[in-house]
């Protein structure tokens, strides 16, 4: 995670930006007391989103727990794709 004031953002933003999406990293800009902004890449947002997504259900919490329950344990299996 990378953390900057907003003068220091502001005089090198091409820098920040660049660092925050070719490093996957997370910057926080501090406002002042209490306050800040986050950034991250779209990439790095878009796969947040899907995974808070997910986990918004109880019941699909459950499912995802039980299949990695299942595969810490070598309950799995693998089938072969048919293809066309």
């Amino acid at each position: 995670m990378l953390v900057a004031n907003i003068s220091d953002f502001r005089k090198d933003i091409k820098s920040y930006f660049d660092k925050v999406v070719k490093n996957f990293e997370t910057l926080v800009i501090n406002r002042g007391k209490d306050s800040g902004v986050v950034i991250m890449s779209l990439e790095e947002y878009n796969s947040f989103m899907a995974t808070n997504y997910e986990l918004s259900s109880r019941t699909n919490e459950k499912r995802l727990d039980s299949a990695i329950e299942k595969l810490r344990k070598g309950d799995s299996f693998s089938k072969d794709l048919i293809e066309e």
